[in-house]
């Protein structure tokens, strides 16, 4: 057994069990409600370079304590130390690991000590792999939609079943593709199914009612993390997180009216609120502009992958026909700086991290009665690009003028999965290479779907697997996560779309240019 598998087992046997390693020991005996717990686990995200974060939470405040190792012993420990952690940040703390080694196992440790009496809380563990600066195969997975429709945590099923199976399959890392709560779906005690049976869930009071205050927000978070899947995963698999519409409400832009639910009807003030308790408990890297807040991003992962997380959100005009002339949807700063990272990427694979689809038709609602409005890029109509569709064709056709080869978009959002081919003897807009999007989702939701396409960038459905009926609970099985295989040796790309139970039901093998 090698130590990365050994380091794995005594990791998960240690999780959430109190076991003290060689070399730590609490400054001083304390009973346990005297001593500083770690309420939800520890996550691991944003690797780069040499460095990653680590994140917990307290129930008190506390400074987070991170030690990390090559070797499952601790016998040589590194120790960083966060600020303090307080009511101001929901008692969440993260700090950046740096000096790591390259493509090794980094075991670590988290623990807090109490700002008043120096006691320390008992440790848990996690372990990760840093990123390699050579060649070698590398997987990862992504998917989204966590908790919608009312699906919460199920006792009687085992809980999110899905997260274990991602787990299983021992990603380098996760993306998390958007929906990360559902701060509008409230988890009742039990749901009817289309089966007759009864889907039953853990509840908490944050899950009681939509999320209007900043704690409404947080206990979202609170909740999922709840689930022994989640915590268990996260211990050992690495995080990239973007964000959605379901982090504040459904289907939110600058032009959202709040439903009879809410008592306040200020979208800006939500967004807000929702944004912070997003920081708060994503295991990212803060980032300088945008007042510290901004999402979007590049993660490059060795020579052989680039990650670009988009933020398809914060930056776009009101929902509306979709028609017409531009309006922004990425936003000029946002789609300029996707443009020059890619041009200047000498990955072997781009892989662009996209919240919603870009052909497929994602209808809000009416604007009056027969006009429809939507949601995502597309807009329902096969001809030239229009609207939020030129930003879009100004970025395919940047990338073929650029001769930017190798990029594959991975997204979410539609709650059923699929693989779409592009390419311009389909199009209307026919200034692009051909190229791949693949649909994975949801973690733990309703299941909708199949959306229909729109053909101006000329998408085909290759393959997609979607429910019998809108909102088919998870009882049904139609809950789907990605794969990403990339062969160190090759450098060829194989997708794999898995179901509930890790089970493959479609790959497609892709051939770098």
């Amino acid at each position: 057994m090698s130590e990365f598998d050994l380091g794995r087992r005594r990791v998960m046997q240690a999780v959430g069990a109190g076991l003290l390693l060689p070399g730590l020991a609490p400054a001083v005996i304390a009973s346990v409600k005297d001593r500083p717990q770690l309420t939800d686990g520890v996550q691991s995200g944003d690797l780069m370079g040499d460095r990653a974060m680590i994140w917990s939470r307290s129930d008190r405040p506390a400074r987070m304590v991170v030690e990390w190792d090559t070797r499952s012993l601790f016998g040589n420990p590194r120790r960083f130390v966060s600020p303090l952690a307080d009511a101001r940040s929901d008692f969440t703390a993260r700090v950046e690991l740096t000096g790591l080694p390259a493509d090794q196992a980094i075991f670590y440790r988290v623990y807090f000590e109490d700002a008043q009496s120096g006691v320390t809380s008992e440790p848990w563990f996690g372990h990760l792999r840093s990123v390699p600066q050579t060649r070698r195969d590398l997987r990862f997975v992504w998917s989204g939609d966590t908790v919608g429709q009312g699906f919460g945590i199920n006792p009687d099923i085992g809980g999110m079943r899905i997260y274990e199976a991602m787990r299983l399959r021992l990603p380098d890392f996760f993306i998390h593709s958007g929906d990360t709560i559902y701060a509008d779906g409230p988890v009742p005690a039990q749901l009817a199914t289309e089966s007759g049976r009864v889907w039953r869930n853990i509840t908490s009071e944050a899950k009681s009612k939509v999320a209007e205050t900043l704690d409404d927000y947080r206990g979202n978070y609170r909740y999922n993390l709840m689930d022994e899947n989640i915590r268990r995963f996260n211990a050992e698999v690495p995080q990239i997180w973007q964000w959605d519409d379901h982090e504040v409400v459904n289907n939110w832009s600058p032009g959202k009216q709040l439903d009879e639910r809410y008592k306040s009807k200020d979208i800006h003030s939500l967004v807000g609120r929702a944004h912070q308790a997003w920081l708060e408990y994503a295991p990212m890297r803060l980032q300088s502009a945008d007042g510290g807040g901004r999402i979007y991003r590049k993660l490059g992962y060795g020579p052989m992958l680039d990650v670009f997380v988009l933020d398809m959100r914060s930056y776009r005009e009101a929902n509306d026909d979709n028609l017409g002339t531009a309006k922004p949807f990425l936003g000029r700063e946002q789609l300029d700086w996707l443009k020059a990272s890619l041009k200047a990427s000498s990955a072997q694979w781009k892989v662009i991290a996209a919240d919603m689809p870009i052909g497929l038709g994602v209808p809000d609602g009416e604007i009056r009665p027969g006009v429809a409005r939507w949601e995502a890029v597309a807009n329902g109509d096969p001809g030239p690009a229009q609207r939020r569709e030129l930003e879009i064709a100004e970025l395919l056709g940047f990338l073929r003028a650029q001769q930017v080869r190798n990029y594959v978009f991975l997204t979410a959002d539609v709650h059923y999965c699929a693989a779409h081919h592009y390419h311009p003897d389909r199009a209307a807009f026919q200034d692009f290479e051909p190229f791949w999007e693949f649909v994975a989702g949801p973690l733990n939701a309703g299941s909708f779907g199949p959306n229909p396409l729109d053909k101006t960038f000329g998408p085909e459905v290759v393959f997609e697997k979607a429910p019998p009926a809108q909102n088919t609970s998870p009882f049904a099985g139609f809950q789907f996560f990605g794969e990403v295989n990339i062969d160190g040796q090759t450098g060829e790309m194989s997708v794999v779309l898995r179901d509930l139970d890790g089970v493959a039901v479609f790959e497609r093998k892709l051939q770098p240019a």
